[in-house]
């Protein structure tokens, strides 16, 4: 059986943490800044977890 290819979109969105858990960065950040409050802008730049119900789905696409 061949190996399983990466799946390139998600490994350019997704990053592994050495605990094996799935690190994203959140969506809202691209464009209509203007209405959006400085503290919501500010706390869409840090990185956040993936949820438990997505991880699984994730970790299939980013398998090397």
């Amino acid at each position: 059986m061949p190996k399983m290819k990466t799946h390139r979109a998600a490994a350019k969105k997704f990053k592994v943490t050495a605990n094996g858990k799935i690190k994203r960065y959140k969506a809202g950040k691209s464009h209509l800044l203007t209405k959006k409050t400085t503290k919501r802008k500010r706390q869409l730049r840090k990185a956040t977890l993936v949820s438990p119900a997505d991880e699984k789905r994730i970790k299939m696409m980013l398998l090397k």
